[in-house]
């Protein structure tokens, strides 16, 4: 019997070296459009993560977060897109997009675009630095009333 509670604890237990690299996952920025905008304007992050959390919020997302799972399995399609760009990923991303995001109330009579970028936030020394490395190109918006 000790002998298997033995076997169980790495299985209960994991590991820090299971990891071979701990690095910063890609964050996905979006934006609407319906002319197209210069580079830099226009992006909001995708579910941003809150600045704080109460003690009974936190409780409930240990059993019960189904929007952090959905949030992690974009940035896992983020990374696979980054490590073997494929068409599935980049659909997949825009078919959680076209579901998530909504169109401001005072848009005009002109069809929306919608467009993704990747970006890696890094700090170094003192400062935080983003970098893209994934700009999509613009598609249809879909969630349009």
């Amino acid at each position: 019997m000790v002998r298997l509670f033995f076997l169980l604890l790495p299985g209960l237990i994991p590991s820090w070296e299971f990891f071979k690299a701990i690095e910063p996952s890609p964050r996905v920025q979006w934006r609407l459009f319906a002319a197209p905008p210069e580079d830099g304007e226009g992006w909001n992050e995708f579910r941003p993560r809150p600045q704080r959390l109460s003690v009974p919020t936190i409780l409930r997302r240990l059993f019960w977060n189904p929007r952090w799972n959905d949030s992690l399995y974009l940035v896992s399609l983020s990374e696979r897109l980054m490590l073997n760009p494929t068409q599935h990923s980049v659909d997949e991303i825009y078919d959680r997009l076209n579901f998530y995001v909504t169109a401001p109330d005072a848009v005009g009579t002109e069809p929306l675009n919608l467009q993704f970028r990747l970006i890696f936030v890094r700090r170094e020394a003192e400062q935080i630095t983003e970098s893209v490395t994934y700009m999509s190109e613009p598609r249809a918006y879909r969630g349009q009333p």
